[in-house]
């Protein structure tokens, strides 16, 4: 098995301690070992720390910079289950920065509803839950769900509220995802 090579930074970059969820600057020249590059954000090890850095932030990893638009795209769904079948799609781009399965496949998604939201486009809302109660990267995760979602051009609002009944639980995970983390 390889192991990836340490990156040095090529500049100051903001990042969020995982799990604690704290905001921090890495110094240039810190170098830094990708462990999981999925969904647009990289986590990183730094100094023995875990931390996610953002996509817009990726070239401070050498990596190229998108759009916070990264996902299935903005393109306009014809009815409201093409709409929602592309709103599943972007939640499908969300990972836990600790475990490379998106947060549907973990089933931290437990409910997801389209509302009308005015002539600027539909209002989604979103009950989503966390793997442990007093993760600290709940905001972030709850944040990157909203920005996602507000990428579709028919989205005007997004609501994204987390929830902690029921609690969540290796069952609520997909096959795919069992599969994935060898629990199968």
């Amino acid at each position: 098995m390889s192991h990836p090579s340490p990156i040095p930074l090529s500049r100051d970059v903001q990042a969020t301690l995982v799990p604690a969820g704290d905001p921090v600057t890495l110094q240039a020249g810190a170098e830094a070992v990708i462990t999981q590059e999925l969904g647009g954000n990289y986590t990183v090890i730094v100094n023995g720390n875990m931390f996610r850095i953002d996509q817009a932030d990726g070239d401070a990893l050498g990596k190229e910079t998108t759009s916070a638009t990264a996902g299935t795209g903005t393109r306009t769904a014809q009815s409201g289950d093409d709409l929602m079948t592309e709103i599943w799609n972007q939640l499908k781009t969300c990972y836990d920065p600790e475990i490379p399965v998106n947060i549907v496949d973990l089933g931290l998604i437990y409910d997801c509803q389209l509302h009308p939201g005015g002539d600027n486009g539909q209002r989604v809302e979103v009950k989503m839950t966390l793997t442990a109660p007093g993760c600290g990267m709940g905001p972030v995760l709850q944040q990157d769900v909203q920005n996602k979602l507000l990428c579709l051009e028919e989205v005007a609002e997004a609501d994204v509220a987390l929830v902690w009944e029921p609690q969540w639980n290796q069952g609520m995970m997909s096959d795919a995802a069992r599969l994935e983390l060898g629990l199968m």
